[in-house]
This record gives C-alpha cells, structure tokens and sequence, in this order.
C-alpha cells in the first residue's frame, strides 16, 4: 500500500501550520484508518469507498469510542481526502457527507442478579455440551469481557492457578480477575471436556464448537439466546448483555467507575459512565417508586 503520510504531514505543516499536537493527532489517526483498510484488503487509501469509511465509524463505535473521539477521527480522514482531491491523487472526498450519529444511545440492557443466577444455572455441566457452555458463560459474566474476545481465547490467556484472564490486544493489554465459581467451570472444562472436542491437538484455541472448530459470534449468539429460553428470561438479551450486566452489577457494589474501564478495556471513561447513568435511572425508579411522599 503507497505511504502518503510523509507528504500529507508535509502539507499539514508547511501549508496548514497545524500545532505538534494536531499533527499527532492527525498522523496518528491516519495511521489507524490505514491499518483498518488494509485489515479489508484495501491496496491503496486514495480509492476506498465511502462504504468504508463508514464501517470504520461502525467498528470505532463497536468498540467504545466516543463520539468526540470518533467526531475528531473522521475529521482527520476528511482533511487527509480532501489533500488527496487538492493534489489530483484521488476522484473524490469519499469521507465527505460521513457523520457520526449524534442519536442519544438506548441505555443498555441489563441482567437482574437473579436472572444471572439463573441464566448460568441452565447449562447442565455434566455432558460435553452442556459443560463448555457453562465455563463459557461463567467466563464472560466473571470478566466481562468482549464476545470476540472470548471466541478468541487460547489455552495460556487463562491462568486457572491464579484465577486471572491475561488478554493482549495489538496496543492494550489487561488483566482481569475471576471468581472462583468461573474458575472452576473453566477449570473443569479444560480437563476434561476440551480434550475429546479439540480436532487438533496442537491448537490453542480455547472454545471450540462441538465438531472441535473455532467458535463463530453466531454460534455463541444462539448458545445465549437458548439458555435465556430455558430461564424463562424476558428480556431481549444477547452476548454483550452480559458484559453489560458486569460493569453494572460491579459498580453498583461500589466498585470505581475508572477500575471497570480498565476492566472493560474501555478507549476512555465517556464509554464506561453509561453504566453510571443505569445506576441513577435505577435509583430514581425505585426512589418514586418506594418513597411515600413520591407518588
């Protein structure tokens, strides 16, 4: 893929006079979008479509990015284009008309401590099937991590004697915690389930579908929704509402909103204070709800 990125950052500052931190800022953004197109088989920036740009919207709000930050990124792609357009090395500004929806997102959906107990009852832990789902379940309430994450898992990101999940991202690493309930569905799994499922003995993948291959967002989308059915749960919930019902029930007990992010893997607080918004919606409900004097 051609690097323009030494003649855009040339422009930025001889003919835009930019601060150091905006050209940091810029370049940094730039190098990101690269990245993503070529994650997309893009061979060169100057003709990706505006389809593009916006799934890379898509995927920075997916994974947690503020508005103003994504608001900032595409302004940096948009400036990036329209040098390009200036300079005759491309057609057209395909950034151009992309916005960031400013629709106020519907407060998450979360899980009761009741409809937890009684989603991770479910699975029957004592056949193959029935105990990987359990340990997967178990997993991703105790560490609220990312459904992607959690199909990518391999053997050695989860450190059973510790009861800590190690996950490293191409720039980001954490480390979360696990209760020992979760540990020990792991635990079990690990022992003696995975063993007669894995079709390749030298793979490190951690969860596998029952033909012993990679696990797929749809697979473990379906695993969810049947167990929720079998718990009689009314909700409407999928995969990410366990991540949800995590950071929630966490903070509610009065853990700090900075250490779930962490958690979390957050991008910055903006994303983890929607939690903090469910607490106080929470509160006032129940305040006019229970309060002689509210209603």
């Amino acid at each position: 893929m051609k690097d323009y990125l030494p003649a855009f950052k040339t422009y930025l500052v001889e003919s835009k006079g930019v601060s150091s931190n905006t050209l940091e800022s810029y370049l940094r953004d730039l190098s990101q979008f690269s990245a993503y197109a070529r994650t997309r088989q893009e061979e060169d920036l100057a003709s990706v479509s505006r389809e593009l740009i916006l799934e890379y919207v898509e995927s920075l709000e997916a994974a947690g990015r503020s508005h103003a930050t994504i608001t900032r990124e595409l302004a940096s792609i948009r400036c990036f284009y329209q040098y390009l357009l200036m300079t005759g090395q491309a057609a057209e500004n395909p950034a151009k008309g992309v916005k960031v929806s400013k629709a106020e997102k519907k407060l998450p959906e979360i899980l009761t401590n009741q409809e937890i107990e009684l989603l991770l009852a479910q699975p029957d832990a004592l056949d193959h099937k029935g105990c990987r789902d359990k340990a997967m379940l178990e997993l991703l309430y105790a560490t609220g991590i990312r459904v992607s994450e959690l199909i990518d898992l391999r053997v050695h990101d989860v450190n059973l004697e510790v009861g800590i999940l190690h996950l490293k991202g191409s720039k980001s690493e954490r480390i979360v915690p696990m209760y020992p309930a979760a540990v020990r569905a792991v635990s079990d799994y690990v022992t003696r389930v995975r063993p007669v499922l894995i079709a390749d003995p030298q793979s490190e993948t951690l969860f596998t579908n029952m033909n012993g291959q990679p696990l797929t967002r749809q697979g473990f989308w379906k695993i969810v929704k049947y167990y929720a059915r079998q718990a009689n749960i009314q909700k409407d919930i999928t995969p990410h509402t366990l991540r949800h019902s995590f950071a929630a029930h966490l903070l509610e007990n009065g853990a700090q909103l900075r250490d779930i992010k962490e958690m979390l893997g957050h991008a910055d607080i903006s994303s983890t204070q929607v939690y903090a918004q469910i607490m106080k919606d929470r509160y006032a409900q129940a305040y006019r709800k229970f309060h002689p004097r509210a209603r």
